[in-house]
């Protein structure tokens, strides 16, 4: 299962994480976003222990959502040494999800 993140341990959790962090960016209203709810729970799964697996959502937590300027969700942005290092917009396939990960691995 994902980590749920907040506008108060964003930075513990993501930008301090020895690992590389995925942060899907979403919503509860955002159909688009229900589509790849269950692939970052699958890859949660998959990269257990390699990499975090994280969400945020949005509307509860606007302050970390606005900092990173997300205008459009679902948004992933994969961060590592506490860095932004890839972004995805919008629902993509799980195998384009775990390609960016691999790649900060």
């Amino acid at each position: 299962m994902a980590i749920e993140v907040t506008d108060a341990n964003f930075d513990e959790i993501v930008l301090q994480s020895g690992k590389p962090v995925l942060v899907d960016f979403w919503a509860e209203w955002c159909g688009p976003c229900r589509m790849i709810g269950p692939l970052v729970a699958e890859l949660s799964d998959d990269y257990n222990g390699r990499a975090v697996i994280t969400k945020m959502d949005v509307d509860s937590n606007p302050g970390t959502a606005a900092k990173f300027g997300i205008r459009n969700i679902p948004t992933v942005l994969f961060f590592k040494n506490g860095e932004v290092a890839d972004k995805l917009v919008g629902a993509v396939p799980k195998t384009t999800l775990a390609s960016r990960i691999d790649a900060l691995l």
